[in-house]
């Protein structure tokens, strides 16, 4: 983890915003450093952070706009954070990424602009690596198989975040409703030999064979009908979903949701899945039986019980981890200067 230079000091001899290229960004950023930023600062940064719940504006049936700020109170953060997100799930007609987004970082001291970046390699990178905390903490340590439930800009990220959290993987199945691109994934994992030596890569085209595989299933699909189904999780296993951010968007179905132990990544969750927000509106289970990933690291809550246990890590992402990520690069890159 880069070390924290003096900020303020820095901030005021910037006389222009630096623009950080999605080069410098893959440079700085690795899964497993991240994870652990997130894990150290999280406890710690969480109280202290403003962050209003994020405005989304439909501006088609289909597409949205997202605008996300957040920003410090303390001075061992001096950042403002401003990510600015488009949703077209269309483009994939395009062969064109569904989500694009920009985001800019602000002193909180002078108010001066900092940097700014690309906000989709920063939101791949963060997406994966909360779910790979989660998975760090939830995850059973002998976990062999994961399953990644779609194959889209997301998937590589969260492959490697669950590989770096644990590194007791041996086999990982990838599907995708385009089997196509569920096979030329696995064939470019293993070409760049990610992972630790051994880790094998594969597609597969029928999901209901594989569910019952994972000890980890992982999911980052635009579904608005559930693709997993609760009965066919194996005993002891870890359910990661990433994908919905609306109510009329789901990954599980209510037996998912039933037979674990659920978390999420913050409080919108309870109000943004579609997963939970229907669960809690059928009696499946109720809002206060919900846990956090902050609790989680600090300890107030219990993470896995038993390795018999299925548990659900549900994250719909905030902007508190945007700004983490973005003051890991920033701070790394002047560190690097």
């Amino acid at each position: 983890m880069a070390s924290k230079p003096n900020i303020s000091n820095n901030s005021a001899i910037i006389t222009s915003p630096m623009f950080l290229t999605n080069e410098s960004l893959h440079s700085i950023l690795a899964h497993d450093s991240l994870i652990q930023h997130f894990h150290t600062y999280l406890p710690t940064t969480s109280s202290t952070l403003h962050t209003p719940i994020r405005q989304s504006y439909d501006l088609s049936q289909s597409s949205s706009l997202l605008l996300m700020p957040s920003w410090s109170s303390t001075p061992s953060l001096p950042y403002i954070g401003v990510k600015l997100v488009t949703y077209f799930p269309q483009n994939s007609a395009l062969n064109l990424p569904g989500i694009h987004a920009s985001y800019v970082l602000f002193s909180s001291t002078t108010g001066q602009t900092l940097a700014s970046m690309d906000g989709t390699v920063l939101t791949l990178y963060r997406t994966s690596c909360v779910s790979g905390l989660a998975s760090k903490i939830l995850a059973r340590n002998d976990s062999i198989v994961l399953v990644m439930v779609g194959a889209g800009a997301l998937a590589p990220h969260l492959i490697k975040a669950h590989l770096a959290a644990r590194p007791s993987l041996q086999r990982v199945i990838i599907w995708n409703r385009t089997i196509k691109k569920a096979a030329d994934l696995a064939e470019k994992l293993t070409k760049d030999c990610i992972g630790n030596a051994g880790v094998r890569f594969e597609s597969n085209g029928n999901l209901e064979e594989i569910i019952g595989l994972g000890d980890i299933v992982s999911c980052a699909t635009n579904a608005d009908a559930p693709l997993i189904k609760g009965e066919k999780l194996k005993q002891g296993a870890h359910l990661d979903m990433v994908g919905s951010f609306k109510e009329t968007m789901r990954e599980c179905d209510d037996e998912a949701i039933r037979r674990g132990r659920v978390f999420v990544d913050n409080e919108a969750a309870l109000v943004e899945a579609g997963e939970l927000v229907g669960a809690f509106e059928r009696g499946v289970t109720k809002k206060e039986d919900v846990g956090f990933l902050v609790e989680l690291i600090k300890g107030e809550q219990v993470g896995r019980k038993s390795s018999e246990e299925i548990t659900v890590f549900k994250s719909v992402g905030s902007a508190v981890v945007d700004l983490l990520a973005a003051q890991l690069v920033y701070e790394s890159y002047i560190k690097d200067k």
